[in-house]
């Protein structure tokens, strides 16, 4: 976790980190750490106040999350290919090990995704 969230601030230097806690989806606690803030637009309902990078230690694997869309995709769907052996969720990145995910490709990820989203509020 120390690593993913080194590489996190590295690549976003000026976006805030909250520690976000509570039930979220599915119904279950989570803790998870958030880099940068984001109006997330909702289908039904109003923008919900979002972090744009999330970090999180599950059960059994790790989960980046990435709230950073570009021409329409997730940003992790863009980079999927170049990852490494990590399973995808719609904005969701899961993998086991650090060794399973590039760190590079994620750092320049997270760099794209720093650029091309405003910043905070």
């Amino acid at each position: 976790m120390i690593a993913l969230d080194n590489i996190v601030v590295d690549s976003m230097p000026n976006r805030e980190r909250v520690l976000w806690e509570g039930v979220f989806w599915g119904g279950t606690f989570q803790s998870i750490i958030g880099y940068g803030r984001i109006a997330q637009p909702r289908v039904l309902g109003d923008d919900r106040d979002w972090f744009l990078i999330g970090l999180a230690r599950q059960k059994r694997h790790y989960s980046i999350y990435v709230n950073a869309v570009h021409d329409g995709l997730y940003l992790s769907r863009s980079y999927a290919d170049r990852l490494g052996g990590v399973e995808l969720g719609s904005g969701c990145i899961r993998f086991r090990r650090i060794d399973d995910l590039d760190l590079d490709v994620l750092a320049e990820m997270l760099r794209q995704a720093d650029q091309t989203t405003p910043a905070d509020p």
